[in-house]
C-alpha cells in the first residue's frame, strides 16, 4: 500500500485515493499522522551531543567555526 508524505497509509488505486481525499476534505474522516519518523532516543542523544560539543569548544575555536560558516554563506564555495 502506498504511503503519504508522513508515512500514513493511502489507497493504492486512483479512485480510492480520490475518495479518501474527499472524505478528509469534508470532515467525514480524519487524516492519520504518525510520528515524524525520527527515533526519539536518537533525537535526544543528538541534542545532548551538540550541547556537550558547544561547552567543550574554546571561544577562539567557536569564532573560527563561525567565520568559516559566514564565509561559506556569503562567498559560496570559496
Amino acid at each position: 500500500m502506498p504511503k503519504g508524505p508522513k508515512g500514513q497509509k493511502r489507497p493504492a488505486d486512483v479512485v480510492g485515493n480520490a475518495v479518501r481525499v474527499m472524505q478528509i476534505a469534508t470532515g467525514e474522516a480524519e487524516e492519520e499522522f504518525d510520528e515524524d519518523g525520527k527515533n526519539k532516543a536518537a533525537k535526544a542523544l543528538g541534542a545532548k551531543g551538540g550541547k556537550a560539543r558547544a561547552a567543550k569548544l574554546t571561544p577562539e575555536r567557536r569564532k573560527q567555526i563561525a567565520e568559516k560558516a559566514a564565509a561559506k554563506r556569503w562567498y559560496g564555495k570559496g
